[in-house]
């Protein structure tokens, strides 16, 4: 029996894009938190937290990129004409938060506020782009002879829309909670205030968006709610609820990693239901896995760099993580 090379590789993309949510979602998230935190130094010591990781985040995004192009470039061609303007705004604005990110600490007293305006509309735009982008491909595309055959504006819908706020509120979670974890004082106690409102906000987003979607898309209703499948997928909303539960409680009960590992456990769960949802399509809502596949030859050569890569690019993640542990105090870090 052979190895099944497009499920194998859809597998390698989810994962490459999951990590991508998780360690740049707390990473934007930060920048969405500025606006709340008015103090210089206090500004100055979220940055410090992620100073020395912040870059690496993003390897995650190239290579979930990279490996559909090489694994499904009929689903690549298909989606980036479909989200070209909001992937476009995407890394617009992660490239206007990058240069923020370094001229705001070189640059003189008149203009710092600019440049954490602009690390903060940055992160802003990027993640807004990022959850418009998966209220489309959620919605799915008009596709016509292997090709986009939609309009420029497809993209644009209330349901993407509003999928772009959710994201906003899930970075901005694991923004807060990140905080609480690396920071203390007044600024760990100003992020545990922030985080509650948040969280509620998150929930009601979910809870929209899991109404939403099945009503919007009856093949995604019989999924969940057919028989033996509800039995089966009853754990995630679940799971969810537990998790916004506990989440609540760890916050404000003093305990400093719990509550961004919870919010790790909520975004996993979101990122679980949206595979449930669309599975095995790549494109939705009809262009599966196998139909978008290159060929065996091409999956095969790609996989053997995947597979001697991604170990590498594993470990050198756990270890700057690791040299960087603990505590950020004002006036250390980032020069």
């Amino acid at each position: 029996m052979g190895i099944d090379l497009p499920l194998l590789w859809a597998i390698i993309i989810g994962f490459g894009l999951m990590m991508y949510v998780i360690m740049d979602g707390f990473d934007l998230g930060i920048g969405l938190l500025f606006p709340f935190v008015p103090d210089r130094e206090d500004r100055d010591t979220m940055v410090n937290t992620v100073a020395p990781v912040w870059d690496g985040n993003e390897t995650w995004l190239v290579l979930g990129g990279a490996a559909l192009l090489a694994a499904f470039p009929l689903a690549y061609s298909i989606v980036l004409s479909a989200l070209y303007l909001p992937l476009v705004a995407m890394l617009a604005g992660l490239i206007w938060r990058g240069v923020a990110f370094e001229f705001r600490f070189k640059a003189d007293e008149a203009h710092k506020p600019f440049w954490d305006n602009a690390f903060a509309w940055g992160s802003y735009i990027a993640t807004a782009s990022q959850g418009v982008a998966l209220g489309a491909f959620v919605n799915g595309f008009n596709v016509a002879d292997g090709a986009y055959a939609g309009g420029l504006l497809d993209w644009l819908t209330p349901f993407s829309l509003f999928t772009g706020v959710g994201l906003l509120a899930a970075y901005a979670l694991l923004g807060a909670t990140w905080l609480v974890m690396k920071t203390e004082g007044m600024l760990q106690a100003r992020m545990r205030e922030l985080a509650r409102p948040v969280m509620l906000a998150l929930l009601a987003a979910i809870a929209i968006v899991s109404i939403w979607t099945p009503y919007a898309h009856p093949e995604v209703a019989l999924r969940w709610f057919s028989l033996p499948n509800l039995l089966f997928f009853a754990p995630v909303p679940v799971l969810v609820l537990l998790a916004s539960w506990a989440l609540l409680r760890t916050v404000g009960s003093g305990s400093d990693a719990a509550p961004f590992v919870l919010a790790l456990l909520l975004l996993f769960l979101g990122y679980s239901g949206l595979a449930i949802s669309l599975w095995p399509n790549i494109v939705p809502p009809a262009l599966s896995i196998w139909d978008a596949a290159a060929p065996p030859q091409s999956m095969g050569f790609a996989l053997v760099g995947a597979l001697f890569i991604i170990p590498f690019i594993l470990a050198y993640t756990a270890w700057s993580y690791y040299v960087f542990r603990g505590k950020v105090r004002t006036g250390e870090g980032y020069h």
